[in-house]
């Protein structure tokens, strides 16, 4: 079978977009993967879980955009930009910025591109938007593809873990 470049097979048809509200539901159950796959057992229902994300994401729609992956109609990835309104200054009184949050590829969609395309169409999205700068909180293992999708690490950008 041949491949393209992001490691899908030829004939896939691969879309990185806003998300729809009817795949929100698949959305859940990529975020519900996600904590299965790094161990952690999850402590409602699935379908308990999914219900109610669905219900946050259309509540939040304005505040947060999700960006999918679709492989041949299937959802295999996530990236969610939170659009933060900031405290206006004399200079303006509209400020926002954003935040990747949840970034995530099924296993057998990564190490083929579509996590960087998947990241851009993020920043795409925060640029329509007219945001100044996009923060993310990363594992060790994903520095590296942020770093080449253009993040870096910032002196002023401070944490307190609470």
């Amino acid at each position: 079978m041949d491949t393209g470049e992001d490691g899908t097979a030829a004939d896939d048809k691969v879309e990185i977009r806003i998300a729809r509200a009817d795949e929100f539901t698949a959305v859940a159950g990529l975020r519900w993967q996600w904590e299965v796959e790094v161990g952690e057992t999850p402590t409602m229902p699935r379908e308990t879980f999914e219900k109610g994300f669905a219900e946050w994401a259309r509540r939040h729609i304005d505040s947060h955009r999700c960006i999918v992956v679709s492989r041949n109609g299937t959802v295999v990835g996530m990236a969610w930009l939170a659009v933060i309104e900031r405290v206006p200054t004399p200079d303006s009184m509209a400020r926002a910025t954003g935040d990747l949050q949840s970034v995530y590829l099924v296993p057998e969609a990564r190490n083929g591109g579509l996590g960087s395309r998947l990241i851009a169409a993020s920043l795409d999205e925060a640029r329509t938007l007219g945001l100044p700068n996009v923060t993310v909180q990363s594992t060790t293992r994903a520095v590296p593809v942020y770093s080449r999708n253009g993040f870096a690490a910032s002196p002023k950008v401070l944490q307190a873990d609470l």
